[in-house]
């Protein structure tokens, strides 16, 4: 079972529940609606899901939380917000790394004006920022599901934003999970960090995510290729993916920069590219350590077996 850790309590700011209570209009759009305990409906319900694993330095982990930080207190990004049908969305983000690894670090938020807004970053800004070990984008996927079925809000339109440098060694099956959430009516969206000072990126990154990773609706990849860049690439991730489909046409700089899940003009993935890596190296390991003294005790790559 997916334990997802929480930093404070989930709970509708008072303003908010004000609001809400006050009357049928907000904003001069159509009131919250109110299904069976009082849930409020939203345009999107978005998870910000962050690999915070070794690979990523604690520079690369300060400059990716300014992103976030800077990306909700930018004019466009609200702009587009509000502009929505209803006018607000529902944002959360959980930090993750190996497959105990998922900690939901801001409660769901409400964001429908300036002010919303920057109560989200203010507590974006405030979270402790942490590191991990291992690489399990398929259980940061699975915590995510867990969050949005868990989410005081409801929406048409529920979005996973998932970012990571590396490929998936740990937990399930990062196409199965994949899988799991399109069936269950979700959108994932990828951010592969094509850069690195640890360990660097893993090859073909960007790829491995439009064919393993991503999926849904309007699902698309838009690659960090420099941490400089870091914070506009994030923004135009985020300005498309809150418009949503039919609202906001795909960028025209090429497939090297933005492209959609699953392009069929690139080859396909192995799923268990990373897993196979990760038994490469181990198994290098273990031949540096005996030599030839214990070959018995080297595993071979055709029969150790891999995720389902």
């Amino acid at each position: 079972m997916v334990r997802v850790r929480r930093i404070g309590r989930v709970a509708l700011p008072a303003l908010v529940l004000a609001t809400w209570l006050a009357g049928p209009t907000f904003g001069g759009r159509p009131g919250p609606v109110r299904v069976d305990s009082g849930v409020m409906e939203v345009d999107m319900q978005l998870v910000l899901a962050v690999d915070i694993s070794f690979s990523i330095s604690t520079y690369e982990l300060g400059v990716q939380r300014r992103g976030y930080v800077d990306a909700f207190r930018d004019p466009d990004v609200i702009r587009s917000i509000t502009s929505g049908y209803l006018g607000r969305i529902a944002v959360t983000m959980v930090e993750w790394a190996g497959e105990t690894t998922q900690v939901q670090i801001v409660p769901w938020t409400l964001i429908a004006d300036q002010n919303s807004a920057e109560v989200f970053a203010d507590a974006l800004e405030d979270a402790p920022v942490q590191r991990s070990g291992r690489t399990s984008i398929s259980e940061a996927l699975g915590a995510s599901l867990k969050v949005l079925d868990e989410s005081p809000f409801v929406s048409f339109r529920r979005v996973v934003d998932i970012s990571s440098d590396g490929l998936n060694n740990s937990g399930r099956r990062v196409d199965r999970v994949r899988d799991d959430l399109l069936y269950h009516g979700l959108v994932i969206n990828g951010l592969p960090l094509l850069v690195g000072t640890e360990t660097g990126p893993a090859e073909d990154l960007d790829h491995y995510f439009a064919d393993c990773v991503t999926g849904g609706v309007g699902s698309f990849v838009e690659p960090v290729e420099s941490w400089d860049e870091f914070g506009a690439t994030l923004k135009k991730k985020l300005l498309l993916e809150i418009a949503g489909p039919g609202r906001a046409p795909m960028p025209t700089d090429g497939p090297e920069r933005v492209y959609r899940a699953s392009d069929p003009q690139l080859e396909k993935m192995d799923c268990l590219t990373g897993e196979k890596q990760d038994l490469r190296e181990y198994i290098d390991q273990l031949k540096k350590a005996t030599g030839d003294r214990a070959p018995r005790w080297i595993p071979r790559e055709e029969d150790w077996p891999m995720p389902e």
